[in-house]
């Protein structure tokens, strides 16, 4: 039997840091599943998923906890089972414009209220290339619920691209 875990990880970027992390759920026989994992801000920051023996499960927590003396936090938490219900669409959401404050806030306000889940959130800030000024990019990966009308939604959020003076494009997407 084996148990399905969370790791949420933090720390200073440095050489050799995924390395050590993995080192350690192999050493207490893991198995790396499925992570996302970037710097930003000098900082490493990242989430992932592994299985590992029901018997060797506390083993590898406190394995995992020996890394703090090397600067690195890590939450260990069980996989939540994904709820079986409605068939739902996996779809691509893409939004640039000028930088400022709330634009995140406000979009997902809209994606919360249609009870549509983010699963995956990209987002950076670069400068323009004739004017410089900060351009904000977010790409998500959303799933929504298979009683939203997908034509109401693309007019709510092209209404709300208005007011905020960005471009949203929401496109089908891949599952995964």
């Amino acid at each position: 039997m084996t148990s399905d875990l969370v790791l949420t990880l933090i720390g200073p970027d440095r050489p050799g840091l995924v390395e050590e992390v993995a080192s350690v759920v192999s050493g207490e026989g893991g198995n790396w599943l499925e992570s996302r994992m970037a710097h930003l801000a000098g900082k490493f920051a990242g989430i992932l998923r592994v299985e590992v023996p029901t018997t060797q499960r506390d083993r590898l927590e406190k394995a995992l906890a020996a890394l703090e003396s090397k600067g690195l936090r890590i939450v260990v938490g069980a996989s939540a089972e994904s709820p079986a219900g409605e068939p739902r669409q996996t779809m691509n959401l893409e939004l640039v414009g000028l930088d400022r404050p709330g634009l995140v806030r406000e979009v997902s306000r809209l994606l919360a209220s249609q009870a549509i889940n983010v699963e995956e959130l990209s987002t950076d800030r670069s400068s323009a290339p004739m004017s410089a000024e900060p351009i904000f990019r977010a790409v998500a990966r959303v799933n929504v619920p298979a009683g939203v009308n997908v034509v109401e939604l693309r007019q709510s959020l092209e209404r709300l691209a208005g007011d905020l003076m960005v471009e949203i494009q929401l496109a089908p997407g891949a599952a995964g």
